[in-house]
């Protein structure tokens, strides 16, 4: 198969994707990787259908990566994760109104264009948890403990375009996340980045029922095939504070060779093996230490060819061979 990745400069030396591209190609297959916002690209002609089989994405929140995307799926070309899930977790404020619309365990949001209008917010919700609506990897996120400090925050968080303010959620100090990759649930704990002074070593733990349930209806919600859930274990149960449409799979077993192998079947299928999950309401299931399997389900993934000129835009071309098989 041949396969394009849109790789940003933030990521240019990360292990997720770049070793992914390394095995794809170890297996045979042909990939190109093209950096979006590092050069200048004849976008008209790079998107065009028949030369790839699949676009994945791997960009910062807000970049020109996701516009690349979207013109690759106009045409009618496959894309990993498709292109409407990613959009719609990209921006945080869009991702809070659709996931409690549909029920999952999100707290109240606010949002505002300038941060002196969250000054708005009652003292009653404070302390807040203040972020860009499309941060990512932990950018600008600040802990909010009263109406003064946002007064004293303000100017770091200006320029920061919209943002989203939510109670913070009472817990202690460690972050879950929940990783889905063919269709399996993978969970794993580390610091929050609002306690960095927590002793939290990064490791694979098992995964509760009540958290797999919220992790695949993720999925549904959303019609994401590889993601990552962020929930916090407050006082009232689980509750998710994000949602990343490709994330770094990290502490999940053979990751690489997992998700290369997700990115084939979706480049071949177009249609995911995750499932509706069962109701948030039914009976927590115990902790397993195996990841949970989801039973199958068709997605609404892009499906075609995509098209990449070489040579355009400046992409970096990692040659595999065509046709190649796991």
């Amino acid at each position: 198969m041949r396969l394009c990745f849109l790789v940003e400069e933030h990521y240019r030396h990360d292990g997720m994707p770049l070793d992914v591209v390394r095995q794809l190609t170890a297996w045979g297959h042909r990939v190109d990787v093209l950096r979006p916002g590092n050069s200048l690209m004849a976008i008209s002609e790079a998107v065009r259908a028949g030369s790839h089989d699949a676009w994945v994405l791997k960009t910062v929140s807000g970049g020109p990566g996701l516009t690349l995307l979207e013109a690759a799926a106009a045409v009618g070309l496959t894309t990993v994760n498709d292109v409407r899930s990613i959009r719609g977790v990209r921006d945080k404020a869009l991702a809070a109104v659709i996931a409690r619309t549909r029920g999952l365990p999100v707290p109240v949001t606010y949002a505002a264009a300038r941060w002196e209008w969250l000054a708005e917010i009652p003292a009653s919700e404070y302390p807040l948890v203040v972020k860009p609506a499309d941060g990512s990897s932990g950018r600008a996120v600040r802990l909010v403990p009263t109406p003064d400090h946002l007064v004293e925050l303000g100017p770091e968080l200006a320029g920061e375009g919209l943002l989203i303010a939510q109670p913070y959620v009472p817990n202690s100090g460690t972050d879950l996340k929940v990783y889905c990759v063919d269709g399996e649930l993978y969970a794993t704990e580390r610091c929050s980045p609002l306690h960095p002074g927590q002793a939290v070593r990064e490791r694979q733990v098992p995964l509760g029922g009540d958290v797999a349930r919220i992790a695949a209806q993720v999925g549904e919600v959303f019609g994401l095939d590889l993601y990552g859930v962020d929930v916090l274990l407050g006082p009232d149960g689980p509750v998710v504070v994000d949602i990343n449409d490709f994330p770094s799979f990290r502490q999940v077993p053979d990751a690489v060779a997992r998700v290369s192998r997700a990115v084939l079947r979706l480049a071949r299928t177009g249609t995911a093996v995750s499932a509706p999950a069962p109701a948030l309401d039914q009976a927590p299931a115990v902790p397993v230490a195996e990841p949970v399997r989801l039973p199958a389900q068709g997605a609404a993934v892009g499906v075609g060819g995509a098209g990449l000129i070489d040579g355009l835009g400046r992409g970096d071309l990692v040659n595999g061979g065509v046709g190649g098989a796991i």
